[in-house]
């Protein structure tokens, strides 16, 4: 283990929030937390339960929070779960309303009392598990659908791409989403999510596909075809640490970590 600073690795999910505390060179320091997600999720009930779970852990420096929607300058700018009162339900306008352009960096930051950046999930996940060449579309399987897209390492503009739609209309977000998975059996659901691949690539044209979260281990390895690869589902706290040491204007979705207030 190097020198420098501990993160605080943090891993907001649709169904569990995770945390832990990882060296410099990305080794988990700290046995991982796991509490579920609970709903409806308000901005302070989540800020609640991740100081609940970084209160279990060992001293850290600073904090990396991959968070599943799409985060501008440290805000909010969309999130799909927790707009809605419970999972598979309908958006709630008053949900809606305390999510949006919410400064969730800011906020994390003043009941840290450290320094915190905020990335999408996907992101940061794909901060921890690329390798740098070329297009590279990191797909994450969850309570619904995340998305980053790299070139040559760099992290591109955050685009809700799940949000398109195929099929029968419905976005590939709630067709290839948990709550969907429940309703219409493993078998196909898989077939779902190999249709939305195709869909992603068609898009993007990628040289190599990564898919992580925690329904990617429910995919058959055999039926994913050339350049696609299943990715642990710690990458997403992993990928803590390439978020602070990637270039700023790369990786980093805000310009500068906030300072606590």
């Amino acid at each position: 283990m190097t020198g420098g600073p501990l993160t605080l690795a943090i891993d907001v999910g649709g169904s569990g929030l995770k945390a832990a505390v990882l060296s410099p060179d990305g080794e988990l320091l700290s046995v991982r937390e796991r509490r579920e997600t609970p709903y409806p999720c308000t901005p302070g009930v989540l800020l609640d339960e991740l100081a609940a779970l970084a209160a279990a852990q060992p001293a850290y420096d600073r904090v990396s929070v991959g968070f599943p929607g799409a985060i501008r300058r440290g805000r909010v700018r969309d999130v799909t779960a927790f707009v809605r009162p419970a999972p598979g339900k309908d958006p709630d306008p008053k949900l809606k309303e305390l999510w949006a352009n919410y400064d969730l960096e800011t906020a994390l930051a003043q009941r840290f009392g450290k320094p915190v950046r905020v990335a999408n999930d996907a992101d940061v996940q794909g901060c921890a598990v690329i390798e740098g060449h070329g297009m590279e579309l990191v797909i994450t399987l969850g309570t619904g659908v995340g998305c980053a897209t790299f070139f040559d390492g760099a992290l591109l503009p955050h685009m809700e791409l799940s949000h398109g739609r195929f099929g029968d209309g419905t976005s590939i977000e709630v067709a290839c989403g948990d709550h969907e998975r429940q309703k219409i059996g493993k078998e196909k659901w898989r077939e779902r999510v190999l249709d939305a691949l195709e869909a992603f690539e068609q898009m993007v044209l990628p040289d190599h596909v990564y898919i992580g979260g925690g329904n990617a281990k429910k995919l058959d390895p055999d039926t994913l075809g050339p350049n696609r690869t299943v990715v642990p589902n710690v990458s997403g706290l992993l990928g803590g640490i390439a978020l602070w040491e990637r270039v700023e204007s790369t990786c980093a979705v805000s310009p500068h970590a906030h300072a606590p207030a």
